[in-house]
């Protein structure tokens, strides 16, 4: 017989309290902050970008990558998708996010925290990338021969002349933030729930990577080092354990424990005992009283 008890010190500690709102949105805000100004840091480097574009271009065509253009090409078959892939690279990058990190916090603050201190991190090991090696995307590249998707379908969230866009830093493709941090909420969902269906998140980086690709907003490369920085930074940002389930304690009928149920068999003696100090004492049977002949001892008067 299986018996689950869990006891209120473990639910305490399977709900741990939720950071101060009013910290969390001012380390939040000042994350974006951080993100939006630190990619200004970066511009002024444009002759640097485009060479660094010839490069990324010319490596990929060594390591024989897929052609942007063919990803292109499935989008520029209508102009409604198209549209929609504009409009999804421009709309869903910051809300997706920041709606990410209310509903853990609002769910499951230890998964909060974790994802928090990872995006952080991944953040800043990106702009880092950025002013390290400032790249201009494949759209602004001649030699892909792309199309600028924003610019001839709309919408778009960059200005006509990259070098002044006083709103973005357009030299900031390498490595690419809309993939690093749509697959950080994917994960992050599906470390913090438990739904068969959890799994589907896993579209979100999949469409994200679809829609930077195809508008030439960024190279395969820029999503690869994207994936892989988040990598090193899961390894370094532990993960929060499973949520423990409930105590089970292995039993057969007979004896009845002081937490109200019945126990008593061979399980008796390990994992009972272990669970409850005291139990082992509490539930041996006691000794049958010796008999000869039939007849107790204690009824024919005579000693052991």
């Amino acid at each position: 017989m299986i018996h689950a008890r869990t006891g209120p010190a473990e639910r305490e500690q399977d709900t741990p309290a939720r950071p101060p709102l009013v910290r969390e949105l001012l380390l939040v805000a000042g994350l974006f902050l951080v993100y939006k100004f630190g990619r200004q840091a970066a511009t002024g480097h444009t002759a640097e970008a485009f060479r660094n574009a010839h490069r990324v271009w010319d490596w990929e065509r060594t390591l024989r990558l897929p052609d942007e253009g063919t990803v292109q090409g499935v989008l520029l078959h209508g102009g409604t998708l198209v549209q929609w892939a504009n409009t999804y690279y421009t709309v869903v990058h910051f809300p997706a996010t920041l709606l990410f990190l209310c509903w853990l916090y609002w769910r499951s603050p230890v998964h909060y925290v974790w994802a928090r201190r990872v995006l952080a991190t991944l953040t800043g090991a990106a702009l880092v990338l950025h002013v390290l090696m400032p790249l201009a995307p494949p759209r602004l590249l001649t030699a892909t021969g792309l199309v600028d998707t924003g610019r001839v379908y709309g919408p778009t969230a960059y200005s006509a002349a990259p070098a002044t866009d006083s709103m973005a830093n357009q030299f900031a493709a390498m490595p690419s933030l809309h993939v690093g941090w749509a697959v950080m909420v994917a994960v992050g969902l599906i470390a913090a729930t438990r739904s068969r269906w959890r799994w589907l998140w896993l579209l979100h980086p999949l469409t994200t990577l679809f829609v930077v690709i195809g508008t030439a907003n960024h190279y395969w490369l820029d999503a690869v080092v994207a994936v892989a920085l988040l990598t090193v930074v899961l390894v370094c940002v532990r993960a929060p354990g499973r949520r423990r389930g409930s105590r089970i304690v292995r039993s057969g009928p007979g004896v009845r424990s002081r937490h109200g149920g019945v126990r008593s068999g061979p399980g008796v003696q390990g994992a009972a005992a272990d669970a409850w100090p005291g139990a082992a004492k509490e539930i041996q049977p006691a000794p049958a009283p010796a008999r000869m002949s039939g007849v107790p001892l204690a009824a024919s008067g005579t000693a052991p």
